[in-house]
């Protein structure tokens, strides 16, 4: 009988310790952030969302007062549905752009694309009646490395200032998967970061920066596109490929 008393008073203290212990894995437990919000770490450091997965928002085409019918929302992305037919086959799709100027900023957001897909992400773009978005504004690289012939070359590989400053082949995943992307810009100082790795820096207006401008295609299309505005649009490429965008969150500098 005492041994009995014993065994249950023993099992007793032990049930009482461990209902006041929680399981290990409830106290390192993280917030999960669901694709197209912003944390309240997020808003209280002063981020905001320019695509809500739902609506185009503000985006609309580049020299457009509308969002162009070839870009779609679809699965919470905002997608370009491909023509097929490269810059040519963008009567019902185009470049969009934010329509809002920015000056000094923090710029991440997550993309995918189809096989052989190509498109870019552009800053401190203007609107010019003549010419496309391209002819006025820095952009990284979206691409398809592994399919596309520009894939080839390093100056125009995922992730590269295009046309100007290089990146490894292998620093974007395979396709159909999400790559993810931040591009600083502040005062003249702009990087570019793709899936955690720092891979182009470089500074606005200096010497260095008009040499490798001289060198590239741009002159030929607009003799100022040396001088890039200190002020400017985001914009997204529709190059004639099946592209997706998602988690598009900004941080004014």
């Amino acid at each position: 009988m005492k041994h009995l008393f014993l065994l249950f008073l023993m099992t007793g203290l032990l049930f009482m310790a461990c209902k006041g212990q929680k399981a290990p894995d409830e106290t390192k437990k993280e917030a999960v952030v669901m694709d197209n919000t912003l944390s309240s770490e997020e808003i209280q450091d002063g981020w905001i969302l320019l695509f809500d997965g739902k609506t185009p928002g503000m985006w609309r085409g580049y020299n457009k007062k509308e969002f162009p019918k070839g870009w779609v929302i679809e699965d919470g992305t905002l997608m370009i549905k491909g023509s097929g037919r490269g810059e040519a086959g963008a009567e019902e799709g185009g470049d969009l752009i934010y329509d809002e100027k920015l000056k000094n900023f923090e710029l991440t957001l997550e993309w995918k694309v189809s096989p052989g897909g190509n498109s870019g992400i552009f800053y401190l773009a203007q609107e010019l009646p003549d010419k496309t978005i391209w002819q006025t504004a820095p952009e990284m690289q979206v691409l398809d490395n592994t399919t596309h012939p520009d894939g080839r070359d390093g100056l125009h590989s995922a992730g590269a200032l295009y046309d100007m400053i290089g990146v490894s082949q292998d620093k974007v995943k395979p396709v159909g998967e999400w790559n993810q992307v931040k591009i600083l810009v502040y005062r003249g100082l702009v990087e570019h970061w793709l899936n955690g790795e720092r891979v182009v820096s470089y500074h606005l207006w200096t010497p260095e920066w008009k040499e490798m401008v001289a060198k590239s295609k741009f002159p030929q299309y607009n003799p100022d596109w040396v001088n890039v505005a200190e002020e400017g649009y985001i914009g997204l490429q529709d190059h004639g490929d099946d592209v997706w965008y998602r988690n598009i969150k900004l941080k004014k500098l």
